[in-house]
């Protein structure tokens, strides 16, 4: 995401909760600026968000990138602190985020939030439920400030990937598997068999229908809900 903004000359200013990532990204992005963060804590946010309104003069563009997997358990086995951090980063962080940056996307004069829901925000998830929930969350979320914010020329779409390669999609499946009583392989033929291009997304297709609901382009488009997901029919 931040290499495709950042490869069309936009001023980029992203937070990660790891240090070493934020070390990373400084080395690789040196005209970018980087802080570390935990989207969770509103203190942490407020300081973020006013680190890069400095810096960059403004902010007319936010993307709620940021959040976790959570358990992969039967509803029984999940614990409260588990079922709070996932809330509390995928939806809290939305939230913490949106409401420091609103300001400064009115000061500009308009903008353009993006809130990275998944499309297990439209289907029934067994064995993910608080990150289903969380999911299902950041699509209320982005409509109702959609209409909020559109007399602001605030546009506010929340975008719906599916399997995504990478990283962090090893992780799920790899719970997912052990939660099931599966190989990681067969987990994976699972999932892909449910899609209808049986594909996985790569990070890149998510970050270019980013970049066009940011664009020109999508000057009409708020209060969506957009998947990019190959024809996902189920996650079940």
């Amino acid at each position: 995401m931040v290499n495709a903004f950042h490869a069309l000359g936009a001023r980029v200013f992203v937070c990660d909760i790891d240090a070493s990532r934020v070390a990373e990204l400084s080395a690789a992005l040196p005209l970018a600026g980087v802080r570390q963060c935990d989207v969770s804590v509103p203190d942490e946010v407020d300081a973020f968000i006013d680190a890069a309104a400095g810096a960059m003069g403004g902010i007319d563009i936010l993307i709620n990138n940021a959040g976790i997997a959570g358990p992969a358990a039967a509803v029984e086995d999940i614990t409260t602190e588990d079922w709070n951090r996932t809330f509390a980063v995928n939806v809290g962080g939305q939230f913490y985020c949106a409401r420091r940056a609103v300001p400064w996307l009115k000061k500009a004069g308009g903008g353009v939030i993006i809130n990275m829901s998944s499309v297990a925000g439209k289907f029934g998830f067994p064995l993910r439920s608080p990150y289903a929930a969380s999911k299902w969350a950041v699509i209320g979320f982005t409509k109702s400030l959609s209409i909020e914010l559109g007399p602001s020329n605030i546009r506010v779409n929340t975008i719906l990937p599916s399997i995504v390669t990478g990283e962090r999609n090893r992780q799920v499946f790899g719970a997912r598997a052990k939660a099931k009583g599966i190989s990681y392989e067969e987990m994976s033929r699972q999932a892909v068999e449910r899609v209808s291009l049986r594909t996985m997304i790569d990070p890149e297709e998510v970050a270019d229908l980013a970049v066009f609901l940011c664009s020109r382009h999508g000057r009409a488009m708020t209060g969506g809900a957009y998947d990019i997901c190959g024809g996902t029919e189920s996650i079940v």
